[in-house]
């Protein structure tokens, strides 16, 4: 998949890191001198509302990935992935973290999470490949689980025209470095889950 072009939707809920993620992104298409274009859409994302971030590697034009566009899908949180799927093309992959975050209204009995696979088939019906990773208990490995993202990003380089060591680099502009070991430990394991 990796072409001149790509467009990525990255979804997730508030605080698991897609504005960073699409910082990195930004930042490293900047780096390897390739046009980018990014818009990001949040509600009450600090209260665990929905994020979704649009980036478009390669585009002169609009910031916004068209329904049915997206190379390549990315969710943070698997009902996420679901709520946003058409987004997905026809060749588009879609890399799930398996690992939920769930609403009040779960917790407090009043609706049931669907189950992985509910997730899963539907999105395998509109798009050429499905990947699941615990991106959560892989960050875990790495040194600490919020480094989640990061493994999710490690995982989305083998689907996108940026070289790795420009999104290791802007990984660094972006990233604390007391935390930047843990970091990239993380990007390394979720590169490996999906090669």
């Amino acid at each position: 998949m990796k072409t001149s072009e790509c467009d990525i939707v990255i979804v997730g809920v508030g605080g698991q890191g897609v504005i960073l993620i699409s910082d990195v992104l930004g930042r490293a298409a900047v780096k390897a001198g390739m046009p980018v274009r990014g818009a990001e859409t949040h509600g009450m994302a600090q209260r665990g509302g929905s994020v979704i971030n649009h980036i478009r590697l390669g585009c002169r034009f609009s910031p916004m990935v068209p329904t049915g566009g997206a190379d390549v899908l990315l969710a943070l949180e698997p009902a996420e992935a679901l709520r946003f799927g058409h987004y997905l093309s026809r060749d588009g992959v879609a890399m799930i973290n398996t690992d939920p975050v769930l609403p009040i209204s779960v917790t407090m009995g009043k609706s049931v999470y669907p189950g992985l696979e509910d997730i899963v088939d539907p999105l395998s019906e509109v798009c050429k490949e499905v990947k699941t990773l615990d991106a959560t208990s892989l960050a875990r490995k790495a040194g600490t689980s919020q480094a989640m993202n990061v493994v999710m990003l490690g995982a989305l380089s083998k689907y996108i025209p940026i070289k790795e060591e420009l999104l290791l680099d802007a990984l660094c502009d972006v990233v604390p470095k007391k935390h930047l070991d843990a970091n990239k430990r993380a990007f390394q394991i979720g590169k490996a889950e999906v090669e």
